[in-house]
């Protein structure tokens, strides 16, 4: 009898303990932006169920938090700018990209008042972006602006979220702005706006990837690769339906059912969303030429200063890449 009653807290305890981690979720990161839509989509889509793995999908304002996350083991993967993994990386987080997510579409739009009609006609306007040493950023000053002669001191370039960015073409606070979807689409619908630049058409690079930690990598290799089969499935949807992948997450991008534009009075937030997943390109692989792209990138980020390594060495973007998971799947 007196067995019985000491035995009986220690299994009711190890029960709980089972109970909570079988309760654990698996954890994504994600940016509210077009770019990150796979991991949105497989979540509303119920992709993730699909394929044995009960997520829990975590918002992030900035890519910065969200590395920051991972590389503390809040997560365990997100979708998020390559630079991020890399300049974390060259500081001795231990962190891989283990898939592809999504093309960088980045638009220059300007204000139809202001007379600029090219890159170079940027020269002393203002310019909202994003934040220095995120991947547009970086993209901007080492590509965008280099090819048409310009420095980052021929304009002012404002770091803002691409919601303010919006809000400052309307506001006519900026001349001009650079944007991925839905904001550029979205711009140019409610604001006299047109656009002059699209870096996808001109320099196509892997913008955003899977990100998890070397440690969530050899703890948790299943639920890694579980989350990527969802987002490969989610991928796919938008690829081929992109009107029903766009009712799964146009509310996470505008709030109203309707959007209120300039030229066609209400358009269903659906509508626009559509419009955007098609000016995208979506791509779960990451090929050879898509990894010496980013190794262009992350030499960009060296010659402007905000990726360092300890020994003044080149950094290595093969060193933080796994795609064991990619070459287990069938094109």
């Amino acid at each position: 009898m007196k067995l019985s009653r000491l035995l009986i807290p220690a299994l009711v305890a190890l029960t709980l303990a089972g109970q909570a981690f079988a309760a654990e979720k698996f954890k994504v990161g994600y940016l509210r932006v077009m770019d990150d839509a796979q991991a949105i989509a497989a979540y509303e889509g119920g992709l993730y169920k699909k394929h044995g793995l009960d997520v829990e999908l975590v918002e992030f304002k900035s890519g910065t938090d969200l590395i920051k996350a991972i590389v503390g083991g809040q997560l365990d993967t997100g979708v998020l700018g390559f630079t991020n993994a890399a300049s974390w990386s060259s500081k001795g987080a231990d962190l891989k990209v283990v898939g592809g997510a999504q093309h960088g579409f980045h638009a220059i739009v300007v204000r139809d008042d202001v007379n600029i009609n090219d890159v170079a006609g940027l020269k002393g306007h203002t310019l909202a972006s994003q934040k220095e040493g995120s991947t547009a950023d970086t993209v901007l000053r080492g590509v965008v602006l280099k090819d048409a002669g310009l420095t980052p001191d021929d304009l002012t370039i404002m770091g803002v979220s691409p919601q303010v960015a919006v809000q400052s073409l309307v506001g006519k606070r900026v001349d001009a702005a650079f944007l991925f979807e839905p904001q550029a689409s979205i711009a140019q619908l409610i604001a006299p706006v047109k656009q002059i630049y699209e870096i996808g058409e001109v320099w196509p690079f892997p913008c955003m990837v899977v990100i998890t930690s070397g440690k969530t990598l050899a703890n948790n290799k299943e639920g890694v690769w579980k989350s990527l089969d969802a987002q490969r499935e989610a991928i796919e949807l938008m690829q081929n339906k992109p009107e029903e992948a766009a009712k799964l997450i146009a509310s996470y991008f505008i709030a109203e059912p309707t959007l209120k534009t300039l030229k066609h009075g209400e358009v269903p937030r659906e509508n626009v969303i559509r419009d955007a997943i098609k000016s995208q390109t979506f791509s779960w692989v990451l090929t050879p030429k898509e990894v010496d792209r980013m190794q262009e990138i992350a030499n960009i980020m060296q010659e402007q200063g905000v990726l360092k390594t300890k020994d003044g060495s080149k950094f290595d973007v093969k060193s933080i890449i796994d795609l064991e998971w990619q070459n287990t799947q069938k094109s």
